[in-house]
């Protein structure tokens, strides 16, 4: 790890100017930078009128569609990609072969071998340059105190978990050609809408062991599933269930832990504050605990600054981000189990899907009635 690096903002260019990276990258970026943490030194998109009217409107310097010559150009320390999850792979590696730190929206990349592929273009050791994802709901006051709290055994064993993610989307959303596709979205709500939740309950509950999943195509006219469930056992004994789905009238975003001495749950939609929290004490435990278990600090919202600036400041003292390597894959890898279990009527343990597994590279795992078919990939084209 340089001293420049340790002592100088993080020369960070955006690639895909598109309304993930104007709705919430942009403005954690803006802030960083307003404390001298980060430099926005570049924007990078397919569309160069719309890079350009994203640069202009930013304040950024260097506006251009060839990632490549942006990289050789102007050497950023940090490449923060708003792009769609197909080309996360490719730009991914270009990055960090160029010697820059990547922060990727999710989903992560299509498959586990597209994750494994970018991991191999680290650098060896934790200080990087490495890929991480964004997970920001890890990194809010809450879910940090509820973390401590669990991790520290102040709840006892946790036994019983619920995760939803049930949402809303109609069909026009799914008119958007590249929505509800296996090579574009990479999944359907249990990989595209639900995984913050499950990456969530993944952090709060440790390593999974099981995962006996369904998955339905119920409503919309697409590729990948519409609605999903999954029943979970983790590596400490606790079950859960985990329901996705975009069919839900009345949206929301839960998760519940039953342990030995509470239950902690959390509702929201898509972003929580301290108040979403809630914590019910077993009968017998003393007020004071309770007290403290329910003082949260002070409030910092689960959002893309609040990871931002948990990256940077690991990147600077020369550590392995949270949702780095093996970090971020357990997440990718507990869906892509989800995915087997549910087309293959079968359970699904951790470490059972690498090379040689047809759901290794491709989430559907060429399942009859999930794969792309004919059809399908000539309507694509239309």
């Amino acid at each position: 790890m340089s001293s420049h690096r340790s002592t100088t903002p993080l020369r960070t260019a955006v690639v895909g100017t598109g309304g993930i990276a104007r709705s919430s990258h942009l403005p954690a970026l803006r802030t960083l930078a307003d404390a001298g943490e980060v430099e926005l030194v570049a924007a990078v998109d397919v569309d160069m009128d719309a890079v350009r009217a994203f640069a202009a409107g930013a304040g950024i310097p260097h506006a251009s569609t060839d990632l490549d010559a942006t990289l050789a150009e102007l050497r950023p320390d940090l490449v923060v990609l708003c792009t769609p999850p197909a080309v996360h792979r490719d730009q991914a590696v270009t990055a960090l072969e160029a010697g820059a730190w990547v922060w990727c929206e999710k989903p992560p990349c299509p498959s586990l071998a597209d994750f494994d592929a970018i991991e191999t273009a680290e650098k060896p050791g934790d200080a990087g340059p490495y890929a991480s994802i964004v997970f920001q709901h890890r990194f809010g006051s809450g879910a940090r105190h509820v973390r401590r709290l669990l991790r520290d055994g102040a709840f006892g064993r946790p036994l019983v978990a619920h995760c939803q993610t049930t949402w809303y989307r109609d069909a026009a959303y799914y008119s958007v050609p590249w929505r509800g596709r296996w090579a574009t979205e990479g999944g359907g709500p249990a990989m595209g809408h639900g995984i913050h939740q499950t990456d969530l309950l993944l952090d709060l509950m440790g390593p999974w062991s099981e995962v006996r999943g369904m998955a339905a195509r119920l409503v919309h006219d697409v590729e990948t599933e519409d609605v999903s469930t999954a029943q979970v056992r983790f590596a400490s004994g606790a079950v859960a269930t985990v329901v996705n789905s975009v069919l839900s009238p009345d949206e929301v975003s839960r998760i519940r832990i039953d342990c030995e001495l509470a239950t902690i749950e959390l509702t929201h939609l898509y972003g929580y504050r301290n108040a979403d929290w809630r914590i019910a004490p077993a009968p017998g435990v003393p007020e004071e605990t309770v007290a403290a278990w329910r003082d949260f600090g002070t409030d910092e919202p689960s959002s893309h600054l609040a990871q931002l600036r948990a990256l940077v400041a690991d990147i600077r003292a020369g550590r392995r981000h949270a949702t780095s390597g093996a970090g971020g894959r357990q997440t990718l890898e507990f869906i892509t189990a989800l995915y087997k279990s549910a087309f293959t009527d079968a359970p699904v343990r951790a470490g059972e899907i690498g090379p040689g597994d047809p759901y290794y590279t491709e989430l559907h795992g060429g399942a009859q009635g999930w794969a792309p078919d004919t059809a399908r990939k000539e309507e694509a084209h239309v």
